[in-house]
């Protein structure tokens, strides 16, 4: 079992490995300077939710961010947005996953949201079943646009 925790400023430089091991655009990460994405976590924090990490013998093993925000549906409800969730390649099919999303869920449900939610890119088969099989419904249609 790991340790699902919030992250820590000194679990950054691991979290961007993860965050490199499971990316569709690694190109996109900055490893020489760690210290760009600790702002994300400030603001992730202060809109009440936390980028979690999961650790195995005091290795960061998994990482998922939980963004919570105020929902403009569902009488002004509070939604809950899990993203970048990964987990290290050689730590995968031991429950790591479930445990990040087990600790996204009770944050969510602490925060007062009413549902949750993710997105998965969809050549993601793989993590396609392992949210389908810890009770994620494919109930909508995803679309984005990327500015260059």
């Amino acid at each position: 079992m790991a340790l699902v925790r919030p992250i820590a400023h000194d679990d950054v430089p691991a979290a961007i490995e993860l965050l490199l091991g499971g990316s569709l655009a690694p190109k996109f990460e900055v490893t020489s300077v760690p210290g760009i994405y600790w702002p994300a976590v400030e603001e992730t924090r202060r809109q009440r939710g936390d980028v979690l990490v999961a650790e195995v013998e005091a290795e960061v093993v998994g990482v998922c961010q939980v963004i919570i925000f105020q929902h403009f549906q569902h009488a002004a409800g509070w939604c809950c947005e899990i993203e970048s969730v990964h987990v290290r390649s050689d730590m995968r099919s031991r429950g790591i996953g479930a445990q990040l999303l087990s600790a996204a869920e009770e944050l969510a449900k602490d925060r007062g949201c009413y549902r949750i939610q993710l997105t998965s890119r969809n050549v993601r088969e793989d993590a396609h079943r392992f949210y389908l099989a810890n009770g994620y419904g494919q109930t909508s249609q995803g679309f984005k646009k990327f500015f260059e």
